[in-house]
């Protein structure tokens, strides 16, 4: 059994006929109950009925599929094009972690923001039609926000960027030329 099966709170089982069983209420469920418990902030774990392999990744996958092809999508064509070029990627590691922490990072703004508007709804939490009308009002100031992280995210990439290029060629400088105005452009060959 898998550490994610032991950790999670409910365990749904997927069949070979890739029907969906949910062992806590005993009864088959679909990707829109599994998106209901994801939005429910519940715990959960989906393994395959017959070899017990984590199948919790290809869930959630399937379900940000379904909401890509149905209603606004969240990403350009352009942006998953870029996400698929980082596969096998020696960044792919970076990018990976790249992305889940600017999540965290726009979580982190919302939870702030609820936060600071409990007052103004007597305690009340946001629901999605509240973050709507609210977001209207503040979107400009949450896009100069999100532009300014951005910006200095994109710095202190550029910077981490340039400190491996630098320590690179302290390494490796005297094994492999790193100056391209040194290297014959025609491969050597001067005739």
């Amino acid at each position: 059994m898998t550490s994610a099966k032991k950790s999670a709170d409910r365990l749904i089982k997927k069949y070979p006929n890739r029907r969906l069983y949910d062992t806590q209420t005993s009864s088959y469920i679909t990707l829109v109950d599994v998106k209901q418990l994801v939005l429910a902030n519940e715990e959960f774990t989906v393994v395959d009925a017959k070899t017990e392999d984590d199948l919790t990744r290809s869930i959630l996958l399937q379900i940000i599929l379904e909401e890509e092809a149905n209603g606004e999508p969240m990403f350009s064509s352009s942006s998953l094009a870029q996400i698929i070029r980082y596969y096998g990627h020696a960044m792919q590691g970076m990018m990976g972690s790249y992305l889940e922490k600017n999540i965290q990072v726009f979580i982190d703004i919302q939870n702030k923001m609820t936060e600071n508007s409990k007052g103004l709804m007597e305690d009340k939490p946001f629901s999605p039609e509240m973050w709507t009308q609210f977001m209207s009002v503040q979107a400009p100031m949450m896009q100069g926000m999100m532009s300014n992280y951005i910006e200095q995210s994109k710095s202190l990439f550029m910077q981490m960027q340039d400190q491996m290029q630098s320590q690179a060629k302290n390494v490796f400088g005297g094994v492999f030329p790193f100056n391209p105005a040194a290297t014959p452009v025609n491969g050597g060959d001067d005739k």
